[in-house]
């Protein structure tokens, strides 16, 4: 469990981009570095999680740190790959904001997003070669494109999948060509604390402090698909009256900045929210709102390695795999390139960097050093 922990601590810390990056990173870690899963296990891992409500990149997360070491090798996992977001989203919320505007913190966050466009490139080429084989996904994965660029929300993703997984149930039917697994059970207690947790939630929503910032978040955990961009509205209409617009929509820019899971923000907002003890009302936001997929998750992972093996199953993996490259596509060109590339020295720098990615397989930590060094030089020199 302490290996686990010092692994995706690593990742945690230098794991910017947003979900569609932290994909490419834990498969460079976890699939082709460490060996942990085989691809197809990871492939599964990913589709599970663009099924069920909550953040995705932490769920596929936690489901290797299970897969590694059952369910303290899981929480081992969470912790490690949030702790870092959430520290520094709870310190930045109790302390003065007046440096976020300087010129060099400006530039490395600016670094920092050039480098998630080079990690998200390079996860959806990996994820094309392996998942995008046939013409039906490719096919899949063209539609899934224009799609999702053309309707953005939580139904779009869902409808999309569902469409997917019915073609490839029907028309991609194929035999997984990993060993076949035990048939798994449901975790009933893990789906029942998940009820339990939904039904409390709504009666705290009438009350106020602890209780009513842990329902906010809850609920918000629980109706949100689509990982970390899709939760701002829900939380914008939860906390609107106890925080002014501009304060939240700093709150998001910077979780956006910072390392690891978009969810953090609840560290922020929590914060916020119980100015009396900010740090129990940050810890409280944060765990309402990772909660629900991660129980979700929990209940349902074992029966669901033994189901993926199953060949209508596996076809719908390939179909659904071969959707979210999609989903990745359209999430590289918006928000990821279009909030990095200012200008055509940022496409050179970007075209250089994947290059250089796909030539020397360079350390993650080297590629977060160079872009941050980057950044800064180029904010100094104007």
């Amino acid at each position: 469990m302490l290996n686990i922990f010092i692994q995706f601590l690593l990742l945690g810390l230098v794991s910017f981009g947003g979900p569609a990056a932290h994909i490419g990173y834990f498969r460079k870690t976890f699939v082709d570095k460490l060996q942990w899963v085989k691809p197809e296990e990871y492939g599964s891992y990913v589709a599970l999680s663009q099924f069920l409500p909550g953040p995705g990149s932490s769920q596929v997360g936690f489901a290797i740190g299970y897969h590694r070491g059952g369910i303290g090798g899981a929480i081992a996992a969470f912790v490690g790959f949030t702790l870092p977001s959430f520290l520094l989203l709870y310190f930045i919320a109790v302390t003065s904001q007046a440096w976020l505007e300087q010129s060099l913190f400006v530039g490395l966050i600016h670094g920092l997003k050039l480098l998630a466009v080079i990690v998200v490139a390079d996860a959806i080429l990996t994820m094309y070669r392996q998942f995008c084989l046939s013409w039906q996904s490719k096919i899949i994965l063209l539609a899934s494109t224009v799609v999702s660029l053309s309707f953005t929300g939580s139904i779009t993703q869902i409808v999309l999948l569902l469409v997917a997984a019915l073609v490839g149930a029907t028309v991609l039917q194929q035999a997984p060509s990993a060993e076949p697994v035990a048939k798994g059970r449901l975790n009933i207690m893990a789906l029942a604390s998940f009820v339990l947790l939904v039904l409390g939630s709504l009666l705290l929503l009438t009350g106020s402090g602890l209780g009513r910032i842990f329902a906010d978040f809850y609920q918000a955990g629980t109706l949100v698909f689509g990982g970390g961009h899709v939760v701002l509205p829900l939380l914008e209409s939860s906390v609107s009256e106890a925080m002014s617009a501009e304060r939240f929509l700093t709150g998001y820019a910077l979780a956006q900045a910072v390392p690891g899971p978009m969810f953090t923000l609840a560290a922020f907002l929590g914060a916020e929210l119980n100015p009396s003890s900010p740090f129990l009302g940050a810890l409280v936001a944060t765990l309402a709102i990772f909660l629900p997929g991660l129980l979700l998750l929990l209940g349902i992972l074992n029966r669901w390695r033994s189901l993926s093996q199953q060949p209508r199953i596996n076809g719908a993996l390939i179909a659904i795999n071969a959707c979210v490259v999609g989903f990745l596509v359209a999430a590289f060109y918006s928000p990821v390139a279009t909030s990095a590339l200012l200008n055509w020295l940022d496409v050179v720098l970007v075209i250089g960097g994947f290059i250089w990615l796909q030539k020397f397989k360079p350390n993650i930590l080297l590629l977060v050093l160079a872009a941050a060094s980057v950044g800064m030089l180029l904010s100094y020199v104007g």
